[in-house]
């Protein structure tokens, strides 16, 4: 049996200090995985819905062979290890810019680590999302600059209203998803995780930008408040050749 609390790792990052802990869940038993960023919660293992959602719904629309993916934000490896349950799906990259994220999948610190790793379609790549999704030139595999992608699935701010950085909001405007979209192939997905309910205004942003839109809600129990919890997956379509 795990210890009640215990702290796996602490690590100062330029983003300020990272924490990985591992806390028994005394109502419904097991073990909670949770990540922490100086004073935020990043993620935790007790509410994961959202993030499966972000890769099935992503994904059922792509209902084809080879298909080649990119994950921003590995976190807890939700998404990633959804996305991998598609026999469909013969590569992806997962980006993140922090590197003791990575190394706590790799070194099976984080139980869907030992998933990930050995699975030979999955590739770790260290780097800033933003910043390979905004220079069509280089884009994110750094093995073959400016590939294009069947999906991009990005899971890395609260919403595209509250980030995690300033630098991150320029890619939520309309330059910024132009750019994004240049990454997909023709009928390529890009979608979405947030942690807000549906924005209007955004879902025609996308719609205007990709050719097709729409907001997924997704709700959950959360027995902490003891109530239902509201989140968004936001899905678009690219319907142009690039």
């Amino acid at each position: 049996m795990s210890r009640l609390f215990e702290e796996l790792d602490y690590q100062v990052t330029p983003l300020g200090t990272l924490v990985l802990r591992r806390r028994q869940d005394l109502a419904e038993g097991g073990d909670i995985y949770e990540i922490k960023l100086n004073d935020d919660f990043l993620m935790s293992s007790k509410f994961t819905a959202s993030e499966e959602a972000l890769a099935r719904l992503a994904l059922a629309d792509l209902d084809m062979p080879g298909l080649k993916i990119v994950v921003g934000g590995l976190g807890l490896g939700y998404t990633a290890a959804t996305a991998l349950e598609s026999p469909n799906v013969a590569s992806m990259l997962v980006v993140d810019a922090m590197q003791p994220i990575i190394e706590w999948h790799e070194q099976g610190l984080l139980p869907l680590g030992k998933l990930l790793s050995p699975d030979p379609r999955c590739r770790f790549v260290t780097g800033d999302f933003f910043a390979m999704a905004l220079s069509p030139e280089t884009g994110f595999d750094p093995d073959n600059p400016a590939s294009r992608f069947h999906a991009i699935l990005l899971d890395i701010d609260h919403s595209p209203s509250h980030v995690l950085h300033p630098s991150n909001a320029a890619l939520y405007t309309q330059d910024g998803l132009e750019t994004l979209s240049r990454h997909l192939l023709p009928g390529g997905i890009f979608a979405l995780w947030s942690n807000d309910p549906t924005d209007d205004a955004f879902v025609s942003l996308l719609e205007a930008v990709f050719g097709q839109a729409r907001a997924c809600p997704v709700t959950f129990h959360n027995p902490l408040q003891n109530r239902d919890a509201l989140q968004t997956v936001y899905l678009a379509r690219l319907h142009r050749a690039m």
